[in-house]
């Protein structure tokens, strides 16, 4: 077997550039239970941004606004709205893991550095990947600090009861017409990834819109990437409304995983989270479609969660409304029992629920 030359142990941590990053951190801390674990800005020496740290499990969001209306992160949500700009990969050696892609053909984002303090020091160097979003690979062995040098321990007053999720089950990117076989290239040559899985037009597709989209994932499968883009449809599809909004390929969604789904979506629920809407008919010949399942069905329907099945066993799914205003950025609820897959007998029932979305917003 060929050596992984970028051997990955996991996400690290994902960041989004957001307009007002101490009002998202409070949202994310009540609606989704993160606990605010670090800061950096003003008061630790960082003079042009304001970064807060949420973690739950093994899942840390940073939340960043920028405190002067010029400049990168300023002009990122200007254009992009609130959306996700690192998508930082954990590595033994960050140095290395620079020279390998960028020897491969990556562009470079920031070469790497060492960054220090009182914990020791962190080495980090990033590459650019679709759109304006980043891959920072983080070297952390060195490190015993909350979470990066220029951040300080920081908590809330306010108390978050966590909901149960865990890890980052895959993250997928939009990209325009044309654009996927190139980005999936760019993951198997640059770093190393295998083709998982591919749909096409006649997998994802309604009456009106369809979309093409390549899962790639690194060796150990710790970090799987879908690719979406647009397909021919009679009207627009979700990835034209998402790219017309956010202004270019961006991150669609990030999967989270939990072991109790109906714990999970419950509790969202309750602290005013909502989900695409499917119809209640999606359940009347569930069990036909995915046969013996160990949850109840009411509940399920109740909550209006979507079950799947492939050959290594079934998964539950639910997908979120947009957590802005613009038509971009969700999340998916995952909880995997045995299967290796994405949901795809879940696909038109979900793409009909997003278009009714759509035609809400007067962009179908």
């Amino acid at each position: 077997m060929s050596q992984d030359f970028l051997p990955l142990k996991g996400t690290d941590y994902v960041e989004l550039y957001v307009g007002n990053a101490k009002q998202s951190a409070l949202y994310y801390q009540y609606a989704f239970g993160y606990e605010l674990i670090a800061y950096a800005g003003p008061e630790t020496g960082v003079k042009d941004r304001a970064s807060y740290v949420l973690k739950q499990d093994k899942i840390r969001l940073v939340l960043t606004s920028p405190l002067h209306p010029d400049g990168e992160i300023a002009d990122h949500i200007q254009k992009h709205g609130d959306g996700v700009k690192v998508l930082a990969l954990w590595v033994d050696d960050a140095e290395q893991s620079w020279k390998e892609t960028t020897n491969r053909g990556a562009v470079s984002s920031s070469e790497p550095k060492k960054i220090s303090d009182e914990n020791g020091h962190v080495v980090v160097s990033s590459i650019k990947t679709y759109g304006e979003t980043i891959h920072t690979f983080v070297e952390r062995k060195n490190y015993t600090g909350i979470f990066l040098p220029g951040y300080q321990p920081r908590s809330s007053t306010y108390t978050p009861q966590p909901i149960g999720l865990k890890y980052i089950d895959h993250c997928v990117g939009n990209v325009a017409l044309g654009e996927m076989n190139r980005w999936v290239e760019f993951y198997e040559t640059v770093m190393g990834f295998k083709l998982l899985i591919t749909f096409d037009d006649e997998d994802i597709s309604t009456e009106y819109s369809a979309l093409m989209s390549k899962v790639v994932s690194n060796g150990n499968g710790y970090v799987k990437f879908p690719i979406n883009e647009p397909a021919e449809g009679k009207k627009k599809s979700q990835i034209e409304e998402y790219l017309d909004f956010y202004r270019g390929p961006g991150v669609q969604h990030m999967a989270i995983a939990t072991d109790d789904i109906i714990h999970t979506v419950t509790e969202l629920r309750k602290r005013g989270v909502e989900f695409l809407v499917v119809p209640s008919s999606y359940y009347d010949d569930l069990l036909d479609r995915v046969g013996k399942i160990d949850e109840d069905l009411q509940p399920l329907k109740d909550l209006n969660i979507l079950v799947d099945r492939d050959d290594e066993g079934y998964l539950l799914q639910i997908f979120t409304k947009p957590v802005q205003d613009r038509p971009t950025l969700f999340f998916e609820i995952i909880q995997r029992k045995g299967a290796k897959s994405f949901g795809k007998g879940n696909f038109k029932a979900l793409f009909e629920a997003i278009e009714r979305e759509q035609g809400l917003r007067g962009n179908l």
